[in-house]
This record gives structure tokens, C-alpha cells and sequence, in this order.
């Protein structure tokens, strides 16, 4: 096996700051492309981002999962997240979490029952009524995808009063949270995004 490399020490120990603009080199070289394209809402749009090409890459994986265990509450019991965009995310943020000796646990919240067994909608460790999760995801643009992962959440007797995503293109789901009373946080905006590939 080999040694850890500088980069990834680099990621581990590097502030919030620092590592801005590494995640924005990823998310223009691999996931941001501007053309003509419909959402998932059935909108047009003018540039598309798919995270999966960074947060399923090795390098973007630690990198996101650094920067959102930053911005965990100390009293965060379980992150979680809506299958499938979200899948990866949560896994990376628990995995960096062991790294620091905080063994933060994941949940994957399943868009339908599972069809057999239990049939869960979510997967993951069985955690205590009460806990504290934050739901993560990777872009948000209405904001109605988190939002059905914390009603599974809450249905399942836990506490939800955040949301985190990666991207926020600032196109309603802030505000949707907002009047839901929850907090959110976006590790970037399209507008940081957009103003990064125009000088670059």
C-alpha cells in the first residue's frame, strides 16, 4: 500500500480558505458546462452541474468531505443525505469524520421504499430518537429534494435544523429552507462559480 501523499495532507490540514479554490478548479474542469439544457424541475437552463464528477472522483471526495465536516454543529449526531446525489457526499464527510476520531455515522434516504425486508426508506445505522442530523446535498436549486430527506428524517423520530450543499444556485431553495426554519449552508454559489471560470 502506498504512503499518504503531500496533497492529501495538504487537504487535512489546509483552512477553509485555502481550499477554495482547489474544490473550484475541480467543479469548472469536470462538472460546470454552459450550453442548453433542462433540469430535473423541467427548466431551462443556461450551464448544467453535474457534482458527481467530482465528488465520485478521489481527490473531490476528500476535499468536500474536509470542508463539510467544518461546518458540522459540535452536537451533529448523523449526516444524511437523498439518494442518489447526495450518496457519495455523505459517505466522503463520514470517512474524513473518522480521520478526526469524531466516527460521525451516514444515512442514505431512499427517494422510494425499499420493495422487500423492511422496507426502509432510510438506510444506514439505527440511530437514538432525538439525534441531531444535517442533511447534505449536492446542488440545490428549488431546494424540494432535501427537503423530502428531512421530512423522511423527521418522520423517523430526528431532529433536522440543517441543511449543507455543495453548490447553491440561488434559484429558491434558500429561501424554501427559510420559511421550513431550517439553516443552510453552500460550500460555493454559481455566482462564485461562474465569476471563477470568467477570470480564469
Amino acid at each position: 500500500m502506498k504512503s499518504p501523499v503531500s496533497a492529501n495532507s495538504f487537504v487535512l490540514n489546509a483552512s477553509c480558505e485555502e481550499l477554495n479554490n482547489p474544490l473550484l478548479d475541480l467543479i469548472i474542469n469536470y462538472a460546470y458546462r454552459e450550453g442548453d439544457f433542462v433540469l430535473s424541475s423541467g427548466a431551462s437552463s443556461s450551464y448544467y452541474i453535474n457534482c458527481k464528477e467530482v465528488t465520485l472522483r478521489a481527490e473531490g471526495a476528500l476535499m468536500i468531505g474536509r470542508l463539510i465536516l467544518d461546518k458540522l454543529p459540535d452536537s451533529t449526531d448523523a449526516i444524511a443525505g437523498l439518494t442518489l446525489g447526495a450518496d457519495p457526499i455523505v459517505s466522503a464527510v463520514s470517512i474524513v469524520s473518522a480521520i478526526y476520531n469524531q466516527g460521525i455515522p451516514g444515512l442514505i434516504i431512499r427517494k422510494k421504499a425499499k420493495g422487500h425486508g423492511t422496507q426502509a426508506y432510510i438506510e444506514g445505522p439505527k440511530l437514538d430518537p432525538g439525534s441531531k442530523v444535517v442533511v447534505l446535498e449536492d446542488v440545490v436549486t428549488t431546494g424540494k429534494s432535501a427537503l423530502q430527506a428531512v421530512a423522511r428524517l423527521q418522520d423517523a423520530g430526528y431532529k433536522v435544523k440543517q441543511i449543507i450543499s455543495l453548490v447553491d444556485r440561488n434559484q429558491g431553495g434558500r429561501e424554501l429552507y427559510e420559511k421550513q426554519g431550517l439553516e443552510f449552508q453552500s460550500l460555493l454559489t454559481i455566482e462564485e462559480i461562474q465569476e471563477y471560470v470568467t477570470s480564469s
